[in-house]
Parts: structure tokens; C-alpha cells; sequence
């Protein structure tokens, strides 16, 4: 199955998850996983947030920024993937003056 993101409408969400500034989004959404290519306009953020009932892996196709993870900070680029699983907790930042696109995997157990 390929998902086409251009075909899907594009979300413009405020302060998501609790976070700061504008996030824009396309969402595929079935059963089990919510798939996301998304981009943080600079100084944005997604809320810090804990995966109850699932894992969160975000791969970051361009730009530059951070997550907090648990207890830690980890610096994020093009190429980096960050996986938080299932109990744990974190939010990323664009920390940067460019936008920080994404695609990110959510399995909702």
C-alpha cells in the first residue's frame, strides 16, 4: 500500500499536544497506527506527552531540531529516527529558523 501524503488534506493545529507555535500536518489513520508527514514551523513544538498505549517512531526528513526523551535531550537532523516506546515520554522542538518535517508512526495498541 502507498500512501500519497499530497493527496491527503493538510491540518494546520495550534499548540498541539500542548506545545507551542503552528504544526501542519497530513494524517492516514486506521485501526492500529496513525502515520503522520508533518512539519514544525520554527520555534514550534509537540507537547511533552507520554505513549500509554503505544509507540511513537518519528524519522526527520528535513531540518534540524530536538526531543526530550524521559530525563534527556537529544539533538536531531535530516536522517535521524527517534523511537519512543510504549511507556515512555518526550515532545520535539524546532529550535531552528527553518521547518523541521517529519513523518512519524504511531501504533495505538
Amino acid at each position: 500500500m502507498i500512501l500519497d501524503f499530497s493527496s491527503l488534506p493538510e491540518m494546520k493545529e495550534e499548540n498541539f499536544k500542548g506545545g507551542e507555535g503552528e504544526l501542519c500536518a497530513s494524517y492516514y489513520l486506521d485501526d492500529m497506527h496513525r502515520i503522520m508527514k508533518a512539519a514544525l514551523k520554527p520555534g514550534a513544538s509537540i507537547g511533552y506527552h507520554c505513549h500509554d498505549n503505544g509507540s511513537e517512531i518519528i524519522e526527520i526528513l528535513s531540518g534540524e531540531g530536538k526531543v526530550l526523551y524521559d530525563d534527556g535531550e537529544e539533538p536531531l537532523k535530516a536522517g535521524d529516527v527517534h523511537y519512543c516506546p510504549k511507556g515512555h515520554s518526550h515532545s520535539l522542538i524546532n529550535d531552528s529558523n527553518k521547518d523541521l518535517e517529519f513523518l512519524a508512526v504511531v501504533t495505538m495498541l
